[in-house]
C-alpha cells in the first residue's frame, strides 16, 4: 500500500512540475541571426 501511495504522490510531483513549466511558456530570449564563428588553433 505504501508503494502505491509513493508512486501517486510521485506522479503528481511530475505532473505539477510539468504543467507550471507549461504555464511558465517560452523564454523571451531570441537566438542571435549572426552565426557562431569559431577557430582552430594552428597545429605546429
Amino acid at each position: 500500500m505504501r508503494a502505491l501511495i509513493a508512486a501517486a504522490t510521485g506522479l503528481a510531483v511530475a505532473l505539477a512540475l510539468v504543467l507550471t513549466i507549461t504555464a511558465m511558456g517560452q523564454p523571451t530570449g531570441r537566438t542571435s541571426p549572426k552565426p557562431l564563428l569559431t577557430t582552430v588553433p594552428s597545429h605546429p
